[in-house]
């Protein structure tokens, strides 16, 4: 293929997946779905390597790329099967997220993958909301092995009903799983159409070529990186169950290749903050991804200059029954901030301060209605600027749940919703400030908080200061970063978000 031959190429596959996503939020039921957009689509070769994504979720989307290749191998696929999974433990991330993958056959053979990945508010758990401060797995939801949800074309019933069975609210439940499966039916069909529009061979080699050229351009951005060896260590506030100050520790070595090795990293820990390898991986991916030129394709080409090293049954590669709930949103994060930390000893000039690092998790629900939603903060100042403010950083992409939305469908009421001012660090380029939301219940519901950042600041870069910790507090009084309760009518519930770090001395300070 000549170069517009193969951007046609590259911008088509890529526009499948915008195509699953705006039928996935058009008849989605839930507002996690349809308003926060907490979801993901994405084309697979017939390995299960990465050929295209839409601009969903970053932690989504690197999970999908480094767990699809293992899932693809150890199923036997037919025309007109769809798999449904959640196990963090056999492709999928935490248990909210719920994967669905189905195969497009071309000559009796399965030639590439449709996917996506959509975050349930409902799954099951312990608690409203399906995030839990929970020590075990199974106290985070129902565990869907990967099963196929639909044969032949057609649901399989028991699959679909025992699923089903085990929700809070299975009739919102049903509507999201049927847009899910909408969505990858209209992939399937649009990829068949083009693989036979442009023949088996011509599809495969223009998918060779386009990893080729991802790697090319991989290797020109990494290029910019000096060689050499960097280390950093962050930590988590706690695990929400006693353990404070666990270290995430990562040495990136920048050769011909770049490796990141996790080595003095904290162990596995009671709460639900561990990683499965797959939420590792994206957070990692993510960060050099950041790096590579703007028009680098999103596959797996550009993956092929990384590698990473993460000791088996520790904080960032746990094994079950390991709960994991809160690595895929808030450990995820703190990887983008250790990644970022050694990256800017090796190029000060690119990389930003610490952003608000949390993604300010909030659950809750009772009979009849689940909700949740994550919250924005500062971004960190960057060599280039200031870091914007209560927007959501690296490893999330969603929006926020209007306020319209929030108490059109649920007992609650928005009292507050605004900017933080004065969050961000100062500096040269200070950082983003973060946000306020304050809820009042109408009705007596259970809630979940899982929030990092509450003990440990945003860190600034090149002599900027430190961006504001954020708060939670209930009626006036502060609450743990994680920590479940019970609200009553009238209680107010109220979050601020961190802000970002700033990045160098402020002008005119000594």
């Amino acid at each position: 293929m000549n170069s517009i031959e193969l951007s046609l190429f590259q911008h088509r596959i890529q526009a499948i997946c915008d195509e699953m996503g705006a039928v996935l939020r058009g008849s989605a039921f839930s507002p996690n779905i349809k308003d926060r957009l907490d979801f993901s689509c994405a084309v697979f070769d017939a390995d299960g390597a990465l050929c295209a994504q839409a601009a969903h979720i970053p932690v989504h989307l690197g999970s999908m790329a480094y767990a699809m290749a293992a899932i693809v191998a150890r199923t036997d696929w037919h025309d007109g099967d769809m798999l449904i999974l959640n196990d963090p433990y056999l492709g999928g991330t935490h248990l909210p997220d719920v994967t669905l993958i189905a195969p497009v056959f071309a000559d009796g053979d399965p030639v590439a993958f449709v996917a996506n990945r959509a975050h349930h508010a409902d799954i099951g758990a312990s608690r409203p909301g399906s995030m839990p401060v929970a020590r075990r797995l199974e106290e985070e939801g129902l565990i869907i092995s990967p099963t196929r949800i639909s044969a032949g074309g057609k649901i399989v019933p028991d699959t679909l009903d025992g699923i089903l069975a085990r929700l809070n609210n299975p009739d919102s439940g049903r509507a999201d799983l049927n847009a899910q499966i909408s969505a990858n039916e209209r992939g399937s069909r649009l990829l068949r159409n083009y693989i036979e529009d442009l023949g088996r061979g011509n599809f495969r080699r223009a998918l060779d070529e386009i990893n080729d050229y991802a790697e090319r351009l991989a290797r020109s951005g990494l290029a910019r990186l000096p060689r050499g060896e960097f280390t950093f260590t962050d930590c988590m506030d706690d695990d929400g169950l006693g353990r404070e100050d666990i270290p995430i520790r990562a040495t990136v070595r920048i050769a011909d290749d770049v490796h990141v090795d996790f080595a003095g990293s904290g162990a596995r820990v009671d709460g639900n903050i561990n990683c499965p390898l797959p939420v590792t991986a994206a957070a990692v991916y993510y960060c050099f991804y950041c790096l590579m030129p703007p028009e680098t394709p999103a596959c797996a080409g550009s993956f092929r200059p990384l590698s990473l090293a993460v000791p088996e049954g520790s904080l960032l590669n746990a094994r079950p029954p390991a709960a994991v709930a809160a690595g895929n949103v808030e450990t995820s994060s703190r990887i983008v901030d250790v990644i970022l930390g050694a990256l800017a000893q090796a190029a000060p000039a690119l990389i930003p301060a610490a952003s608000h690092g949390s993604m300010n998790n909030i659950a809750m629900g009772a009979a009849g209605w689940d909700y949740y939603e994550t919250l924005g903060g500062g971004m960190g100042g960057a060599p280039s600027g200031p870091g914007p403010g209560a927007v959501q950083t690296h490893m999330t992409n969603t929006l926020n749940t209007p306020i319209e939305v929030v108490e059109m469908h649920y007992p609650l009421r928005i009292r507050r919703y605004a900017v933080r001012r004065g969050a961000g660090g100062a500096g040269r380029h200070a950082g983003g400030d973060g946000l306020q939301r304050e809820y009042e219940f109408t009705r007596p519901a259970s809630v979940t908080l899982i929030t990092e950042r509450r003990r440990h600041a945003p860190w600034g870069l090149n002599g900027g200061s430190a961006g504001a910790p954020g708060r939670n507090l209930l009626n006036g009084e502060i609450l743990p970063g994680k920590c479940q309760f019970e609200a009553v009518p009238g209680d107010r519930l109220l979050i601020e978000t961190p802000g970002g770090g700033a990045w160098g001395v402020e002008p005119g300070s000594d």
